[in-house]
C-alpha cells in the first residue's frame, strides 16, 4: 500500500464514519441496523469501501500519461505547481475578452502582464470555497483539479486545509438533458460498495463534507449548456455547506456563477517550464545524459523563440518534450508542432504495436489512419460534438476501411477503435461506450488537417468565420495548407466574408471613413492599418468611456451593461490589431477602467477621481507621442482638459450637472479628433457588427503570420484594404 492510498483511507473513513453515525442518530437506517452507534462490522464495511474510494480516486485521477507515454506515471512524480493570476489580471482580461488572443501564433501569444501579481494555486484552494479556474486550453486546469483531489486524499498530511473527500466529475460526461448530478457522486461511491450510498451522501452533502470538482465546463456539448449551467447553480444553492471547484477555458466562460470567485491560470513562467522539463526527463537514463538540462538550453537559443513561446503553455511544453526526446530539436511553427507531435503518436503506435504485436493491424498505414482521424474529428467538430457513442465511432472506421482499397479487408472496426483507445490515447473512453478525443486541441488539429487535405476552405470561411470555437482551426489551417495558392485563397476569402458586416451599416463605415481621414499621411512611423486601427480603438474608447459608463451610470445605470460591452469587446480587436503593428503604447483602457472602477466600487461620480488622476491628460499626451492623428492639436486639447479639471462638479451636485459635464468632456474630445460623436453612437446590433468585423480582420492578421507561405504580393492588396470601406459599398 502506497502512502497517499493509506492517507486516503484515513481520510474517507475519518470522514465517512461520523457522517454515517449522523444517519443513524436521525433514525435513518441501512443494512438493517439496529441501535444509536455503529457496530465493530459496520465500521468495517464502511472502512474497506473508504479504501477502495481511495484507491480508484488514485487509479483514475492520480496518474498522467501525456501523449506519447509509454507508461503511465504518478501525477505527484511530474505535477509542477500552478499560479493563478490576481483578480486585476482577471478583471483586465475580462475587459479584452476576445478568443483569438487565447491562441496567440509568433509575438502574438502572450498577453500576460508581466509584473501582475500571482499566487500559489493551492492556497487559493484553500481560501475560496467555491472557485472557477480559468486558463487557455492545455493550461492544466484538469491537472489542477485532480491535484487538488489528492491533497484533499491526504487529510492532514495533505496541503488542503478541508476535511472533505473529493469527487471528480468530467462534465463532458453531460451528453443528454438529464443530468442528476447527486446521482452521479452516489455512483462513485456505490461503485466503492459504500453501504447505503443515497443516504450516506444525502448526509455529506448536507454536513458540507464534499470536494466537488467539475471539470470541463467549456467541454459540455452546446445544446445543454444553459441546462449544465442552470442545475450545477441548484445543486451549488442546494449544497452550499461544500466545497466546488469548477474548470473552464477562459474563453468559452461567461461569469455564470455568481458564488464563485473567477481566477486565471497563469502562463507557466520559466521556473515552472523548467520544472516541468525536469520532471519529464526523469528516467535514470536522462538524468545520466543530462537530457533536461539540454533541452532546457536549447529552448533559451533564439533562434528558438517560438519554441519558447509554446513552452509557457502545459499542453504544449509536453509536445515540446516529446518532439525534443524524439528528434532533439524543435519545430518553429505552432501547426508543424501538432503535426510532428501527432505523427509522433501514431509512428510510435504503428511500430510497436501493429506489426510486432498484432497482425490485425498490419496494412493501416500512419496516413490512413491519420486520415481516419481527421474525418472522424471533423464529423464531430462540425456538428459541436466532443463526444462519440461507440457506434458513431466504429461506423466511420467501418465506411472508411470498406472504401478505401489500399485498406487490408481483414480489419475490424471494433479492434482498430479498441487498439487507438487502449494503445494510443487519441481516442479515449470516458464512459462505458462513450468516447471523445484525448484532448479537444487534437480534434481542433485533426478538423484543420481533414479541412485542409478535402480542399474545404470555402465552407469554412463561410460557415464559421465568426464562430469563436473555430478560431484555432483556422490558425492550424492557415499553417497546414501548403500548395501555391492555398494561403493566400483562404485569407483572401476571409476579407471578402468580413466586409459583409460593414454593408448597410452607415455608422460603421463612417467610423473607418473617419479613421482613414484622421489617420492619412500623419507622422507616426507605423503602417497605415495599424493607425487605423488605434484611431479606432481609441475614438470608441473615449465615447465608452464617457457616455456609456459616466452618463450611464448616472443617469440610467441598468441600462448600461448591454451596449457597454461590445463596445469594450470592439476596442479590444482593434487595440489587438495595432498591437500587431507595433501601436502598443496609448490606449485609452486606463481611463476607461478608472471611470468605470469608481462607479462599481462605491456607486459615487467617479469622474472626478478619474479626472484628478490625469487619466484623460496623460492619455492626449501618449496620442501625442506616437503620431498617428493628423490634424490635431494637442497643445490645446490637452489645455482644455486641464482647464475642465479645474471644473469638476461636486460628488453631491445633480445628476443633470454631472451629464452635463459628461456632454462637454466628449465634445471636447471629438472636436480636437474631428470626430463625428454619432458614429460611435452605437446600438447594441451595430456594436456587435463591429466586433465581428474587427475580429474577423485581427484573425486574417493571425493567419498570415501562422502560414508557411503566402504571396507577398496578396499580402500586401490585404494590409492596404484592410479597415477600409470597400469600394462600391452600400452606405
Amino acid at each position: 500500500m502506497t502512502g497517499i492510498e493509506a492517507f486516503g483511507i484515513a481520510c474517507v473513513s475519518g470522514i465517512a464514519l461520523p457522517v454515517f453515525q449522523s444517519v443513524i442518530e436521525g433514525g435513518g437506517k441501512f443494512l438493517g441496523f439496529i441501535g444509536k452507534n455503529l457496530d465493530e462490522k459496520t465500521k468495517e464495511l464502511i472502512h474497506t469501501a473508504s479504501g477502495d474510494y481511495g484507491k480508484r480516486y488514485l487509479k483514475r485521477h492520480g496518474i498522467l500519461k501525456a501523449l506519447g507515454m509509454r507508461e503511465a506515471v504518478p501525477l505527484e512524480s511530474v505535477y509542477t505547481a500552478v499560479q493563478f493570476l490576481d483578480e486585476q489580471e482577471i478583471r483586465s482580461f475580462e475587459s479584452i475578452q476576445n478568443l483569438e488572443q487565447a491562441y496567440r501564433q509568433a509575438k502574438q501569444r502572450n498577453f500576460q502582464q508581466q509584473k501582475c501579481e500571482k499566487q500559489e494555486g493551492l492556497k487559493i484552494a484553500n481560501q475560496k470555497q467555491y472557485l472557477m479556474v480559468l486558463g487557455q486550453p492545455g493550461a492544466g486546469k484538469s491537472t489542477f483539479l485532480r491535484k487538488t483531489g489528492l491533497e484533499a486524499l491526504k487529510g492532514n498530511k495533505g496541503g488542503f486545509q478541508h476535511s472533505c473527500i473529493p469527487v471528480f466529475i468530467e462534465l463532458k460526461s453531460f451528453i443528454s438533458s438529464q443530468i442528476d448530478i447527486e446521482k452521479l457522486i452516489v455512483e462513485e461511491f456505490s461503485i466503492c460498495r459504500f453501504p447505503s450510498s443515497e443516504k450516506f451522501i444525502a448526509e455529506a452533502l448536507k454536513q458540507g463534507k464534499l470536494l466537488i470538482l467539475l471539470d470541463g465546463l467549456d467541454e459540455v456539448p452546446t445544446v445543454n449548456t444553459n441546462e449544465v449551467i442552470s442545475k450545477i447553480q441548484n445543486f451549488v444553492d442546494r449544497y452550499d455547506k461544500n466545497r466546488f471547484i469548477v474548470s473552464c477555458r477562459t474563453a468559452a466562460y461567461r461569469h455564470n456563477f455568481k458564488r464563485f470567485t473567477d481566477v486565471k491560470l497563469a502562463d507557466f513562467d520559466d521556473t515552472q517550464i523548467q520544472q516541468y522539463i525536469s520532471n519529464w526527463f526523469q528516467s535514470d537514463v536522462d538524468k545520466q545524459a543530462g537530457t533536461a538540462q539540454k533541452c532546457w538550453e536549447l529552448l533559451q537559443k533564439p533562434e528558438y523563440a517560438a519554441a519558447k513561446e509554446l513552452a509557457h503553455t502545459p499542453l504544449l511544453l509536453t509536445f515540446l518534450c516529446l518532439n525534443y526526446d524524439r528528434s532533439q530539436n524543435f519545430p518553429n511553427s505552432r501547426s508543424v508542432l501538432y503535426k510532428k507531435a501527432l505523427r509522433i503518436l501514431l509512428e510510435e503506435w504503428a511500430a510497436e504495436k501493429r506489426i510486432q504485436k498484432e497482425e490485425i493491424y498490419q496494412g493501416l498505414s500512419t496516413e490512413l489512419e491519420q486520415s481516419l482521424l481527421s474525418e472522424i474529428a471533423y464529423s464531430g467538430f462540425e456538428t459541436d460534438k466532443l463526444f462519440f457513442s461507440q457506434r458513431e465511432v466504429v461506423e466511420p472506421i467501418k465506411t472508411f476501411l470498406a472504401s478505401n482499397l489500399n485498406v487490408p479487408k481483414h480489419l475490424d472496426g471494433e479492434a482498430v477503435l479498441n487498439a487507438i483507445v487502449v494503445q494510443q490515447g487519441i481516442l479515449v473512453e470516458r464512459a462505458e461506450d462513450v468516447y471523445s478525443f484525448s484532448h479537444l486541441t487534437l480534434q481542433e488539429y485533426l478538423t484543420a488537417q481533414y479541412i485542409a487535405d478535402n480542399n474545404l476552405i470555402e465552407q469554412l470561411v463561410t460557415n464559421h468565420l465568426f464562430d469563436r470555437r473555430w478560431r484555432e482551426v483556422f490558425l492550424l489551417v492557415a499553417g497546414l495548407v501548403r500548395s501555391k495558392n492555398g494561403a493566400d485563397e483562404l485569407l483572401l476569402l476571409m476579407e471578402k466574408e468580413a466586409q459583409k458586416y460593414i454593408i448597410n451599416k452607415p455608422k460603421l463605415q463612417g467610423l473607418l471613413q473617419w479613421a482613414d481621414a484622421a489617420t492619412k499621411g500623419s507622422e507616426g512611423d507605423f503602417k497605415p492599418v495599424g493607425k487605423r486601427a488605434g484611431a479606432i480603438g481609441n475614438a470608441n474608447s473615449i465615447a465608452n468611456a464617457i457616455t456609456y459608463v459616466i452618463k450611464a451610470n448616472v443617469i440610467t445605470k441598468a441600462n448600461a451593461t448591454p451596449i457597454a460591452y461590445p463596445i469594450t469587446t470592439a476596442n479590444a480587436r482593434a487595440y489587438a490589431i495595432a498591437r500587431a503593428y507595433a501601436i502598443d503604447n496609448a490606449y485609452p483602457n486606463s481611463y476607461a477602467y478608472a471611470i468605470k472602477n469608481s462607479y462599481a466600487i462605491n456607486d459615487s461620480y467617479g469622474i472626478a477621481n478619474a479626472i484628478n488622476n490625469s487619466y484623460a491628460i496623460a492619455l492626449a499626451e501618449e496620442l501625442k507621442k506616437i503620431k498617428i492623428f493628423n490634424e490635431v492639436n494637442w497643445t490645446e486639447l490637452i489645455a482644455q482638459l486641464t482647464e475642465l479639471q479645474k471644473q469638476l462638479p461636486d460628488v453631491y451636485q445633480s445628476e443633470q450637472i454631472h451629464s452635463a459635464f459628461a456632454d462637454r468632456l466628449l465634445d471636447t474630445w471629438c472636436h480636437a479628433l474631428h470626430l463625428n460623436p454619432e458614429i460611435v453612437n452605437l446600438s447594441e446590433e451595430e456594436a456587435w457588427a463591429l466586433v465581428d468585423y474587427l475580429s474577423a480582420n485581427y484573425l486574417i492578421i493571425q493567419c498570415k503570420e501562422a502560414a508557411v507561405r503566402i504571396s507577398p504580393k496578396t499580402w500586401e492588396e490585404i494590409e492596404s484594404r484592410m479597415l477600409l470601406v470597400p469600394e462600391n459599398s452600400t452606405i
